[in-house]
């Protein structure tokens, strides 16, 4: 005869999935009882759950994490197909099933293949390593856009066969890109995703459940590959299926992506809806209205981060900069050029660096925007806009040093609201160059 429970002691939980309740019986014992019944499904998703999902799922995570790995394990899986048609057309440009081709004609293709590609991994990195960071979502769509040339390139290639070597190498080229912009740029969301210091769990699963979309995608392949052989119409049909399906999932994916930092779309973005409501927007209103396509430049050209030599030629010039400025950065505007150069006091702090891209973006309202629809400061911007408009003077310094004043009032509210909200500031992707300045050295001995 089972005893009868007197009361329940304490409970536990694993995580959001799981949960105990510890019953005292009337002997004494203490009996371990789920709260629901597992059921065999039940058990299954668990167990899947704990292989390919990160540890502590969901809390371990941010809450854009389910929706981006379902689009990104779509576009894998169409990405595997396609692969599968470039390889076979690879394969048959070498000589596989030609009895007239050459084993060294082969490898050195391949070998040629390989190093173009080696080559154009190194200079990528070099050239745009530093940028990849600040627009992680933009570079991550544009790889798999490039892969998806690459391949087409691929299955072209044994149509054009006086040139194959070169339309080889050139789209070994393009696929050394996509590695570099595609693994810094995961590496960049995994950063995101991570909110329990665990981001090498978190890559870790990842990468399960890409092994596991590409074995499906294997196994799809199988059948697939008999009916394309020799089938150039079939082939270029399946790839178009598969790459629009592809970029469609990529762009979703991206798109879901909820990111907390600041870069320069998601700041401009945030800075023109606080002047315009009074009001800072959370990062999940600002990161669906982010551009993923390549934008046009911008009237007034942001270098911030440069040399005070971009912004100081004299000693007038250096005491125009620093009027009304307590600041820990000097900005100089050339307004014919549209260049606005922003100087960094060493050991800035990421609130600086963001406080500077603020005065960046109210004198490019003063200079390109209609002010009249601002909600804050606004017979402010309408004076300062007027003055701005009519000077003479190239440089616009004493609208600059007016605007120090404006900044001081605007920029602490719109901070305070920032975090409130959920914007990180402690850290930003605003990408400033390396350059950093040390000001006045009055006092300090000069050599």
């Amino acid at each position: 005869m089972a005893e009868k429970a007197t009361g329940v002691l304490c409970s536990e939980r694993y995580s959001t999935r799981r949960a105990w309740r510890y019953v005292q019986l009337e002997g004494g014992e203490l009996v371990r009882r789920a709260e629901q019944a597992e059921r065999v499904s039940r058990s299954v998703a668990v167990w899947f759950t704990s292989v390919f999902l990160p540890q502590g799922y969901p809390d371990s995570v941010s809450d854009d994490y389910l929706t981006y790995q379902i689009w990104d394990t779509v576009q894998a899986f169409a990405s595997s197909i396609t692969g599968t048609l470039a390889t076979q057309a690879i394969l048959k440009g070498v000589g596989v099933g030609d009895n007239t081709a050459t084993v060294a004609g082969a490898s050195i293709t391949w070998i040629l293949k390989d190093g173009t590609g080696m080559v154009g991994r190194i200079l990528f990195a070099w050239m745009k390593g530093s940028r990849l960071d600040c627009d992680a979502k933009k570079w991550r769509l544009f790889a798999d856009v490039l892969n998806d040339l690459a391949i087409f390139m691929e299955i072209v290639a044994p149509v054009f066969p006086s040139i194959f070597t070169l339309v080889i190498c050139v789209a070994g080229v393009f696929k050394s890109v996509v590695g570099v912009a595609g693994g810094a740029t995961r590496a960049a969301l995994t950063v995101h995703q991570a909110r329990r210091d665990n981001m090498a769990d978190v890559s870790a699963k990842d990468g399960s459940q890409e092994t596991l979309v590409n074995l499906a995608g294997l196994l799809f392949s199988l059948l697939l590959t008999p009916l394309v052989t020799d089938n150039l119409l079939l082939t270029y049909l399946l790839y178009a299926l598969f790459t629009s399906l592809h970029l469609y999932a990529n762009y979703r994916a991206v798109s879901s992506v909820v990111m907390e930092t600041l870069n320069q779309a998601r700041f401009k973005l945030m800075v023109n809806d606080y002047l315009l409501t009074g009001s800072v927007p959370p990062p999940i209103s600002i990161n669906p209205r982010e551009s993923l396509l390549p934008a046009f430049q911008r009237r007034l050209s942001v270098r911030l981060g440069a040399s005070l030599d971009c912004i100081l030629h004299s000693s007038l010039e250096y005491q125009k900069a620093t009027k009304n400025n307590s600041k820990s950065y000097l900005l100089g505007l050339y307004r014919n050029t549209g260049v606005l150069c922003i100087s960094l006091r060493d050991g800035v702090s990421s609130v600086d660096v963001i406080e500077a891209c603020f005065h960046a973006e109210i004198l490019q309202q003063l200079l390109h925007q209609d002010v009249s629809t601002f909600r804050l400061e606004r017979d402010t911007f309408t004076k300062l806009q007027e003055k701005v408009l009519s000077a003479r003077d190239d440089r616009l310094w004493d609208a600059v040093a007016e605007t120090h004043l404006l900044v001081d009032r605007l920029f602490p509210r719109l901070l305070s609201e920032a975090r409130s909200v959920g914007w990180v500031v402690e850290r930003n992707q605003l990408a400033p160059d390396e350059w950093r300045a040390q000001w006045p050295l009055e006092g300090k001995k000069r050599q």
